[in-house]
């Protein structure tokens, strides 16, 4: 008999953001393979896999739900009660989320820790998420048997935190869509973008550190700024009224797209100039990924781990100084031989991340952390 994988999959009742791409790109691998029987944790059980396009009755509930905090708590513990007293016995439960749900019934446990962000940058977040992470997570975390974190820095933080034993702490890059995130002959898009432009994406909150981007491109000289517009993609976070008003008060130099798909997502990317991530902390960074194999020149923060992902193939800028974000982006667009060096790395760089070899990665663990024998 096949052993059974539950894969909680929460985060794919949300516009994916990195967690939800992270578990749908390996899930959706893990499911073409036959050597466990997979089902996923929704606050219900399913064999199904939910592909993020779907639109779904739980979707919309979900959307309601995390609108109100006192109901989001109610639903919560519902979902915990039925899961007690309606699950069966899995022999592995990967929680690609940080927190172990502690009503599944598994032998195993494998958890996913991608930072500490919630710790280290309290203000970056909602209350009612710290708070829940606060609860929840040093309670359960350590019911893990294994753990897989995105980077090198990500495992230091774990072992120095934690205390979590070194052995059981695996790193495995994320990858990225090779056929949909590339360079593309044609394209067409469905909304009007500047000739030239900046790009930037992720939720428009503080950790994304867009005030300083924004500052930045405000400090531009008129010149540069008639050239290159500033275009920024990604749902409205929270904590993030600043931002929002200084959008809005230069319409004429910065488009905010708000959620795009990731088809279109491609494309931008693809017509960008240049794509700017200054992020304060990121546990792997995939939109610095996801650019640079669209071949779209980059400049990255040098912190956290990002230069374990961008290398030698981006520009980097620290991202508590306007100045040198300011400077990084004269730099890089006064200089086309340096754009396109920064391309052919970028490209070359890219082709090392693919969710084929994470996914198998994960299959490696779940397989050791069974005791199944010939891992793959």
């Amino acid at each position: 008999m096949k052993p059974k994988l539950l894969i909680d999959s929460i985060s794919l009742l949300s516009p994916l953001t990195g967690i939800g791409r992270y578990t749908y790109e390996i899930a959706k691998i893990l499911d073409r393979n036959d050597d466990f029987k997979i089902n996923y944790l929704y606050g219900y059980y399913s064999k199904k896999l939910i592909a993020p396009s779907e639109k779904s009755n739980i979707k919309n509930f979900k959307s309601i739900v995390t609108k109100n905090a006192v109901l989001k708590k109610i639903v919560r513990k519902l979902l915990l009660l039925s899961s007690k007293i309606f699950a069966p016995t899995y022999d592995i439960y990967w929680q690609p989320s940080f927190i172990p749900n502690s009503s599944v019934k598994a032998n195993k446990i494998v958890t996913t820790i991608h930072d500490f962000s919630i710790i280290l940058h309290k203000d970056f977040h909602k209350k009612e998420v710290v708070e829940y992470f606060q609860n929840n997570f040093f309670k359960n975390i350590f019911r893990s048997d294994m753990i897989i974190t995105g980077s090198e820095f990500s495992k230091k933080e774990i072992i120095d935190r934690l205390n979590f034993d070194a052995n059981k702490i695996q790193v495995i890059y994320h990858g990225v869509d090779h056929n949909l995130f590339k360079v593309y002959d044609e394209l067409s898009i469905d909304f009007e973008l500047p000739k030239k432009f900046i790009f930037s994406v992720g939720s428009i909150e503080p950790r994304k550190n867009l005030l300083s981007l924004l500052k930045a491109y405000n400090s531009l000289n008129d010149t540069i700024k008639k050239e290159y517009k500033l275009v920024l993609a990604g749902f409205k976070g929270w904590k993030n009224d600043e931002i929002m008003q200084l959008i809005a008060k230069d319409k004429d130099n910065i488009h905010y797209l708000g959620f795009i798909p990731d088809i279109e997502l491609a494309k931008v990317y693809n017509l960008a100039t240049v794509f700017l991530f200054p992020s304060f902390y990121e546990g792997f960074g995939l939109p610095v990924l996801e650019s640079m194999a669209c071949g779209t020149p980059v400049i990255c923060s040098h912190t956290s781990s990002l230069p374990e992902v961008g290398g030698d193939a981006v520009i980097y800028c620290d991202p508590y100084s306007v100045e040198d974000i300011k400077t990084k982006i004269e730099f890089v667009l006064s200089d086309d031989k340096l754009q396109k060096e920064l391309i052919s790395k970028a490209l070359k760089r890219a082709k090392l991340f693919t969710w084929e070899k994470s996914a198998t990665e994960h299959l490696k663990i779940f397989k050791k952390v069974s005791s199944i024998k010939d891992i793959i």
